[in-house]
């Protein structure tokens, strides 16, 4: 086999195992990523919490504002009370009063019910809290062993970079720019067997001559179809 076009299969080889470990390196931390995007998770609804929150301690702060006013509103009728003149002004006062108290008495109603409310978020947001903090334990576990499993795979990626540029070292500079070219586009392909007469790539047939040019591997062939590497593959 011709010297050039072993060593473009090395290092295509090689180029296919280095690709390899990022796949592992993000298996490897899968379990950890998991976790992040849960806390992630639970931190957002943490936030709607406590929005939520705030929102209806403002409506119970309204709410007590009103009634402020409202019993200042009484305290002004029964001031007005004592300096009726005719019935049509005891009778316009006791409608004020009456519709002041009902307001009071909703006002009160509504307090009490956003107090409810409030102690619930209250509540959902501790159980959210203690579940993040919870999950942070956990996750400094995982991340311990996920670093250990992730020095591991960099470093045999390590080894595998050092071998491949010891290989591209030594080879011909026109042969290493005319692979990154194909590389480019055909990434994990670029160099391909020919099985049953075809591609290893586009899968199309080759003609006679490129074949026994392939088989013969005197020189570098290309296919004529994609413009892949090509070598010979025997056949079981």
């Amino acid at each position: 086999m011709n010297k050039h076009l072993s060593q473009l299969i090395e290092i295509a080889n090689l180029d296919k195992e280095i690709d390899s470990f990022e796949p592992r390196i993000k298996e490897a931390k899968k379990e950890l990523t998991t976790m992040e995007e849960e806390e992630a998770k639970l931190n957002n609804q943490a936030e709607e919490l406590n929005v939520t929150s705030r929102d209806i301690s403002l409506s119970i702060q309204k709410n007590e504002n009103h009634l402020e006013d409202l019993s200042l509103k009484l305290e002004e009728i029964a001031n007005k009370t004592k300096l009726i003149k005719t019935e049509k002004e005891s009778k316009a006062l006791s409608l004020e009063e009456e519709l002041a108290k009902e307001q009071i008495t909703f006002a009160n109603e509504e307090i009490a019910r956003l107090n409810g409310i409030l102690d619930n978020k209250k509540e959902a947001l501790k159980e959210l809290e203690d579940n993040i903090k919870a999950l942070k334990e956990n996750q400094k576990e995982v991340a311990q062993k996920v670093e250990v499993e992730v020095q591991k795979v960099k470093d045999a990626q390590k080894k595998v970079f050092t071998q491949k540029e010891g290989l591209v070292s030594k080879m011909d500079r026109k042969i290493i720019s005319f692979y990154e070219k194909i590389r480019k586009w055909a990434k994990n392909t670029s160099v391909v067997p020919v099985t049953r007469q075809a591609c290893g790539g586009c899968f199309i047939r080759l003609n006679d001559k490129i074949y026994s040019d392939v088989i013969r591997s005197d020189d570098i062939t290309t296919c004529p179809h994609c413009g892949r590497i090509l070598y010979n593959q025997v056949e079981n």
